[in-house]
C-alpha cells in the first residue's frame, strides 16, 4: 500500500500561483505512475495531470494544459503540482493518487485532498 498526504492547498486570487505537494509513503514511490485529479462542488472527479515513473513523462486535461506543472522528486517521494494563472473555475478539492494497471493505470491509493478556492 501507498499512503499518501497532500498540502499546499488555500486562497488565492484569479491569476495567482500555488504548489501542491504529495507526500509518499509505504512502497517504493518511484514505481508508480502519478495523478491530479480535482472535483468541484456538484461536480464529478476530473483528472487534472498525470507523470510516468520511468522518464517523467506528463499529460494533462486540456483544461490546465499551459498552466499546470506535474513534476517529482524520488528522492523525497513526493510529487508536485505547480499552478500558475489560476482561474476561478480551477476552485476543487484536489487530489493526488497511485496509479497501477497498464498504460497510465488507474488510481489504487488516494490521498486525503487538500481545497484550491481562486477568488476574482
Amino acid at each position: 500500500q501507498v499512503q499518501l498526504v497532500e498540502s499546499g492547498g488555500g486562497l488565492v486570487q484569479a491569476g495567482d500561483s500555488l504548489r501542491l505537494s504529495c507526500a509518499a509513503s509505504g512502497r517504493t514511490f518511484s514505481n508508480y505512475n502519478m495523478g491530479w485529479f480535482r472535483q468541484a462542488p456538484g461536480n464529478e472527479l476530473d483528472l487534472v495531470g498525470r507523470i510516468s515513473a520511468s522518464d517523467g513523462t506528463t499529460s494533462y486535461s486540456d483544461s490546465v494544459k499551459g498552466r499546470f506543472t506535474i513534476s517529482r522528486d524520488n528522492a523525497k517521494s513526493t510529487v508536485y503540482l505547480q499552478m500558475n494563472s489560476l482561474k476561478p473555475e480551477d476552485t476543487a478539492v484536489y487530489y493526488c493518487a497511485a496509479l497501477s494497471g497498464p498504460g497510465w493505470g488507474t488510481p489504487f491509493s488516494w490521498g486525503q485532498g487538500t481545497q484550491v478556492t481562486v477568488s476574482l
